[in-house]
């Protein structure tokens, strides 16, 4: 304990004693083989080379700063950029295929696939691997981001990954638990039924109302694919540096997710984020007021959540010497 207190200390002294970074942003784009992905680039200003970060959104539609259309307002991923703009970390965030400015490279969610998502992130960091203003590539993945990005960072050239709010387990085991608490006996026997189904590959057209917005059968391709996925095997496969980050009141993913993703890659580092939520604020275990954070980007961060993040990126080493002896 006094261990850890020491360290937080020693964190928060190093932030609080940086010079924060004047900060560039620009638009950035990816052109793929199917449409256009939109994004942006958060960049120090500096003449020096700089690590960069590529941030991989959650489920869902949700959006480069980390929002979706179902209430769920709260600047999560864009704030997480500027914290590490203002210190020294390059980073890319961008609207997922078929979401928001990137909608028209998916017009038809039937044709998303986590096989896709993985393809794109590929891409993106193979870019940014590739830019010489560049050092370190970090993946950084929130969520069922942090899926994408493990499936990802070796094909993208990462020099080191950072799982936030990770599952370790198969995505249909953890939806099957968070409906057992939300839905009527009735619903949750048919939502179990629809589980099964996806996860043995078969569609389903037939789907309550109150169901539609998880398993409308234009969303049950991408669900098939996700439901095959074995989070903590893609995860363990990986060699590059790696940082398990999981808040202690997050109510979508439970710690237990983030130690069983530790016991599979026992040199991986964890950092447990006291009061931290699913949307990276510190707010009490209350259902009330863990559903307002999520629709409030006024909310700052987490302040252990940087530290932690800030002190793992510091630690690595540069491994992409910049061309031309620059």
């Amino acid at each position: 304990m006094l261990r850890a207190l020491a360290l937080s200390l020693l964190l928060f002294t190093s932030l609080a004693n940086a010079t924060p970074h004047t900060i560039l942003q620009r638009p950035i784009d990816l052109e793929t083989g199917s449409g256009t992905l939109h994004g942006s680039l958060l960049l120090p200003k500096t003449e020096e080379r700089v690590p960069v970060a590529l941030l991989i959104a959650g489920s869902g539609p949700t959006d480069r700063d980390g929002n979706n259309p179902y209430g769920a307002h709260n600047d999560s991923l864009k704030r997480l950029a500027q914290l590490l703009a203002k210190h020294g970390v390059a980073s890319v965030r961008f609207d997922k295929r078929g979401v928001a400015a990137s909608k028209a490279a998916a017009p038809d969610e039937r044709t998303l696939s986590v096989e896709g998502y993985v393809a794109d992130a590929i891409a993106w960091g193979q870019r940014l691997k590739s830019d010489p203003r560049f050092g370190s590539l970090i993946l950084i993945g929130h969520s069922e981001g942090a899926l994408i990005a493990s499936l990802a960072a070796e094909n993208a050239g990462a020099d080191a990954l950072i799982v936030i709010a990770g599952s370790s387990r198969p995505i249909d085991q953890v939806l099957d638990e968070q409906l057992r608490y939300r839905l009527p006996p009735p619903l949750l026997a048919q939502s179990a039924a629809l589980i099964a189904s996806l996860k043995a590959g078969q569609t389903v057209a037939e789907v309550p109302d109150e169901l539609q917005v998880l398993f409308r059968p234009s969303v049950q391709p991408y669900l098939i694919s996700l439901f095959r996925q074995q989070p903590a095997e893609a995860f363990a496969r990986l060699r590059m540096p790696a940082l398990i980050v999981q808040g202690t009141h997050d109510i979508q993913v439970d710690v237990a997710d983030a130690e069983r993703l530790k016991a599979v890659r026992p040199d991986a580092e964890l950092a447990l984020v006291g009061g931290m939520n699913h949307v990276l604020r510190v707010v009490p275990d209350d259902v009330k007021k863990q559903m307002a954070s999520y629709d409030d980007p006024k909310l700052p961060l987490a302040g252990q959540l940087g530290a932690y993040l800030l002190d793992f990126i510091q630690r690595l080493p540069d491994s992409s010497p910049a061309p031309d002896g620059r």
